[in-house]
């Protein structure tokens, strides 16, 4: 080697060597979401990118605008929400989405929890956006109202996904039996609709989303309103559902739809560090990340400080409280009297 090669290399050897043990380690952190055709992958895979904090990005270092150093968070797929609660219950995942709902009946240990009891390490990190109830048939299908599925060949989605629970509850509340119930996913779905193999299908997530509004602009699907005093009994009767619309325009030649709906709730064990927890939540809402919300797909746009945390229902996680409190979305804590 030459001589000044040499030197150089010698000069820089320490700098290498500062600049390891100066990196933080690599930590992992996964959401579990759902099938790739619903809305929880890519949303799960959009607030990992907002929140990682892989070493060298310029904009982590700058600021409070992504999570703890080192911290890679990556999405995975599901088979949807109650599958997302009992991996994150049990430890399996770190951290998974769900509808408020579900996680509701997971921690009173009811409805498709019942046989599993109550999910008691389950802790709330936020409350994210509205889904709306889809509900498609063929383009040129008879049915025009729920109550039209009596006897029909319906999928509700992937068995124990947060779709398929309430559809099943949607059905009861209108009194329509003897369905014929498919589960498959949303992708599986949309090719038995299209080849004449189910009457309808049950798609939970924000509109519009990119399966169906494909189906609706080829004439292959179109949208079936869920309305009328059925629609009235199941939000009497399921907490955390609420009457809804697709806006019209949504989707193309498609009017206003009344629907329900319910919101997605980012959820974590218990025992997660509450210092993690605090710093992805306030990574979440950081106002140099709202960009990357906006130009997200929909409903993205709905992941907003402030908007719904009323709403929850479900213990939030200490780190995220602490968050919330310092953003003066809740109170501070009570004092503890002192002891005399």
């Amino acid at each position: 080697m030459p001589r000044i090669a040499a030197a150089v290399l010698l000069c820089l050897l320490p700098l290498v060597a500062s600049t390891a043990q100066t990196l933080p380690p690599r930590r992992a952190f996964d959401i579990a979401t759902g099938p790739v055709a619903g809305t929880y992958f890519p949303m799960g895979e959009l607030i990992a990118r907002v929140v990682s904090h892989p070493p060298g990005l310029m904009r982590c270092e700058l600021s409070t605008q992504c999570g703890p150093a080192g911290m890679i968070v990556s999405a995975r797929t599901s088979d949807g929400a109650v599958a997302n609660v009992r991996a994150v219950n049990d430890g399996i995942a770190a951290s998974g989405l769900a509808q408020g709902n579900v996680v509701a009946d997971a921690v009173a240990g009811r409805g498709a929890f019942q046989k599993a009891g109550r999910q008691t390490h389950i802790r709330v990190m936020a409350d994210l956006f509205p889904e709306e109830m889809q509900l498609l048939v063929a383009a040129h299908s008879p049915i025009k109202k729920v109550a039209d599925l009596r006897g029909k060949r319906v999928s509700l989605g992937n068995a124990n996904s947060g779709a398929d629970v309430i559809a099943q509850q949607l059905l009861a509340a209108y009194g329509v039996r003897n369905v014929k119930v498919v589960r498959e996913t949303y992708e599986i779905s949309g090719g038995l609709l299209r080849e004449g193999k189910i009457d309808a299908f049950f798609f939970l997530g924000g509109a519009p989303n990119i399966l169906i509004a494909d189906m609706v602009s080829r004439g292959q699907a179109k949208l079936i309103p869920i309305d009328g005093p059925g629609r009235a009994r199941l939000i009497a009767q399921v907490k955390g559902l609420s009457a809804d619309i697709i806006p019209p325009g949504a989707y193309r030649g498609t009017g206003r739809l009344e629907t329900i709906s319910c919101h997605t709730l980012w959820i974590v064990k218990d025992s997660a560090p509450a210092d993690v927890v605090h710093d992805l939540v306030q990574a979440l809402y950081h106002p140099g990340n709202r960009a990357l919300l906006e130009q997200g797909p929909s409903p993205a746009q709905e992941i907003k400080l402030g908007e719904t945390l009323s709403l929850l229902s479900v213990p939030l996680h200490a780190g995220a409280g602490r968050f919330y409190r310092e953003a003066g979305q809740l109170p501070p804590p009570p004092v503890k009297p002192a002891h005399k």
